[in-house]
């Protein structure tokens, strides 16, 4: 199936667009708040962690470089190629490797599996950002790179995150500078319901095997200093043992 094209292309031109600067993207914070925050909850949880990471929507490749430091073999994955030449360029020395992949298409994940193996998965606030179709196409696809062994660490926003991103958008000065490029591009965060997430884990054969609450931290702050955190829920998947 894969993602629509409007999707794919929004991407595109969002990366393309996005400032270079380190902490320009809205969601782009310091692995220390990001990443290692996650680890904390995904590491001690892994049955194997020696198995390939797939950091899935990595984007600019920040988080990627940081678990290139703990695992031995990353790979940074992301829909739009702009967003991995931005990730190639700031990793000369190839601490991880990286590849588009559509995971939706669940022929192009079944495929990285035949490659690399039962993986890990690392994914940070993807799956709230799809098209509604392609929601359950893409956990399938996470399934499939999971395989018997891999586990998922997912983190989403939560649906308490919805009316502090509309406080954001309608402010009388207009979306906060990092914010305004997302909505330019009809990229619509916070757009899947806490429910929802379990429900497409199901349907992939997948099980919540432990979740909480955590903070998803931002780059961007309010008029009094502020730093942005947006209510987010995370989840380790797998399958049962």
């Amino acid at each position: 199936m894969g993602v629509t094209s409007r999707y794919r292309e929004a991407w595109e031109g969002f990366w393309r667009e996005a400032p270079q600067e380190a902490g320009a993207v809205f969601w782009d914070a310091d692995p220390a708040v990001t990443a290692a925050r996650h680890l904390a909850f995904f590491e001690p949880r892994l049955l194997d962690p020696g198995l390939p990471l797939i950091d899935l929507g990595c984007g600019n490749g920040t988080q990627t470089r940081f678990l290139a430091d703990r695992f031995p073999h990353v790979v940074g994955t992301d829909l739009a190629a702009a967003a991995l030449d931005r990730a190639r360029r700031a990793d000369p020395a190839g601490q991880a490797a990286y590849r588009r992949l559509d995971a939706a298409e669940k022929g192009e994940a079944e495929a990285l599996h035949a490659e690399l193996g039962d993986a890990n998965v690392y994914m940070r606030g993807v799956l709230h950002q799809c098209e509604p179709d392609d929601r359950q196409p893409l956990v399938d696809g996470i399934a499939a790179l999971l395989g018997a062994r891999g586990r998922a660490f997912l983190v989403e926003l939560s649906e308490a995150a919805r009316p502090v991103l509309g406080g954001l958008a309608q402010s009388p000065d207009g979306p906060p500078p990092k914010l305004e490029p997302v909505f330019r591009h009809g990229i619509a965060p916070g757009e899947v319901s806490d429910d929802a997430v379990p429900v497409h884990l199901g349907a992939a054969g997948l099980s919540v095997l432990a979740c909480g609450d955590l903070p998803l931290t931002t780059t961007e702050f309010l008029p009094d200093g502020t730093r942005i955190e947006l209510p987010s829920k995370w989840i380790l998947a797998g399958r049962a043992v």
